[in-house]
C-alpha cells in the first residue's frame, strides 16, 4: 500500500511543481499588471514601450522577464516588426483574457471583504503591540535585576 501511493506521488510531483509555478506567476504583481493594462487596451494588444510606461516601478529587464514567461505559458503573444527602430507588440491570447474573469473575482471579494480584514489586521496589530510593551519592561527589569 505503501509503495502503491509513494508510486503515485511520483507520477504527479512534476503536476504539483508546475502548478505552484503557475500560481506563482499569475500571482505576482507584474504579471497582473501586465494582463489588465492590455485587456484594457484595443485589440487587447500593446507595444513594449507603452507597457514600460504605463506600468511605475517595473524594469526593463523584469518587464522583458514577464512577458517573456506570460508568452511561455500561452497568455499572450509576441509580434515583432522588421522596422526601424524596431517595434515589438504583445496581444492577450484568449487563455490570457481568460484569467481576468477569476481575477476580478477575487478583486471583487477583497472589496467586499476588505473592511473584515482591515479589522482583523488592526486588533492583530493592537494584540501585538500591547503584548510588545508588557514584555519591555519584564525584561528591563530583568536585565537591570
Amino acid at each position: 500500500m505503501a509503495q502503491r501511493a509513494k508510486k503515485i506521488a511520483e507520477e504527479h510531483s512534476h503536476h504539483d511543481c508546475d502548478f505552484r509555478e503557475m500560481l506563482s506567476r499569475v500571482g505576482d504583481k507584474w504579471s497582473l499588471l501586465v494582463i489588465f493594462i492590455l485587456k484594457g487596451r484595443p485589440v487587447f494588444r500593446g507595444r513594449f514601450s507603452d507597457l514600460k510606461r504605463s506600468i511605475p516601478g517595473i524594469s526593463q529587464r523584469m518587464l522583458t522577464a514577464t512577458v517573456r514567461n506570460l508568452e511561455r505559458d500561452g497568455m499572450l503573444t509576441r509580434h515583432v516588426y522588421a522596422e526601424v527602430p524596431p517595434r515589438v507588440e504583445y496581444e492577450l491570447t484568449p487563455l490570457g483574457r481568460g484569467l481576468t474573469e477569476p481575477v476580478l473575482g477575487l478583486v471583487s471579494w477583497l472589496q467586499s471583504n476588505w473592511p473584515a480584514i482591515r479589522g482583523a489586521r488592526d486588533r492583530f496589530d493592537a494584540r501585538k503591540k500591547a503584548s510588545q510593551t508588557v514584555a519591555l519592561p519584564a525584561a528591563s527589569a530583568a536585565i537591570r535585576g
